[in-house]
């Protein structure tokens, strides 16, 4: 782009999305700010804005919170009469009508958080993890109709610690997503669009609650990958006599036996047999408690080696 630099509507809602609306700040002029609508949270149900439309308050950056984009005609107007030459979306968490998407002149850049085409969809941090990936990245890519399949702009491969959970990588694709977005929107002309290889394909669905239960028929390290995956939601849970057990700081350790047997109780944790291998478990909280020491709650509870966890299996499809 010639002239004076690209004039920037943001779309997004949750924390993760921060960093990269205050990286755009610091070198383009946000015209608009585009979150999820107030929703109620907590226990009182107070209504509460997304984290971005906060920020957005806080600055006194133009604000707009669409129930719905397709068919909105007040909705595409504004974002007309803003002005902006490109819009970025960062987990903004609606599909994007075509209407929508021709408005600005360079279109719509979307952070997304895989090496696409690889783990297209809604939560592509907790399934890298879950798949035990030793390696994912950050793609610019250009928002087309479909779920996450358009061109793509630039992409960077970011090295997963193992100790990560979700929360540790998302912090960090967070700071790459950033970085990415300023070097594209500084060079929209230059950009060379590649298409995605549509047989590489994988998906990432949202995440359902079933997808933190344990399940001990799965060897000790994808066990512990489910649970760096799941950890801020919906988090590790495993079953006994049917009660639900929050699971927190696993690990691999050393042992063997059946899936689900408790092999030893130390003041260092729980250990519990898989089907290959065992897991440390250092916290559990039992349904309506707090979360305790795993020994505390298992001399509560009598849990002793010997114990089996209940088996838990997903449906088949």
């Amino acid at each position: 782009m010639t002239g004076r630099p690209p004039r920037v509507a943001f779309f997004g809602s949750p924390a993760f999305a921060l960093p990269v609306l205050d990286a755009i700040r610091e070198r383009f002029e946000v015209v608009l700010v585009v979150a999820q609508p107030d929703k109620p949270v907590g226990r009182g149900l107070k209504l509460t804005p997304p984290p971005v439309a906060a920020r957005a308050a806080e600055l006194g950056l133009p604000l707009a919170q669409p129930k719905k984009l397709r068919r909105n005609p007040d909705f595409e107007a504004t974002l007309r009469d803003s002005g902006a030459d490109v819009a970025v979306t960062c987990a903004y968490g609606k599909i994007l009508p075509l209407s929508v998407l021709e408005v600005p002149r360079y279109g719509f850049l979307n952070t997304h958080t895989s090496l696409l085409p690889a783990y297209r969809g809604s939560a592509p941090i907790q399934w890298a993890l879950i798949n035990g990936e030793a390696v994912t990245g950050t793609t610019i890519m250009q928002t087309d109709e479909g779920m996450d399949t358009g061109p793509v702009l630039l992409q960077e491969a970011l090295p997963v610690a193992p100790e990560w959970t979700s929360l540790e990588l998302a912090d960090a694709l967070s700071a790459q997503a950033a970085r990415l977005i300023v070097q594209a929107l500084s060079d929209l002309d230059g950009l060379q669009p590649t298409p995605q290889d549509e047989a590489q394909a994988t998906h990432a669905p949202m995440l359902v609650k079933e997808d933190g239960f344990v399940r001990w028929t799965d060897t000790a390290t994808q066990v512990v990958n489910r649970h760096r995956g799941v950890a801020a939601w919906p988090q590790t849970t495993a079953f006994l006599g049917g009660a639900r057990l929050k699971l927190g700081g696993l690990s691999v350790t050393a042992g063997s036996g059946q899936p689900g047997e408790v092999l030893g109780v130390t003041e260092g944790g729980l250990t519990v047999a898989a089907q290959t291998g065992a897991v440390l478990i250092r916290t559990v909280q039992p349904e309506a408690r707090k979360a305790q020491p795993a020994h505390t709650w298992a001399q509560g509870a009598g849990v002793t080696r010997g114990t089996r966890l209940d088996l838990w299996e997903p449906a088949a499809p």
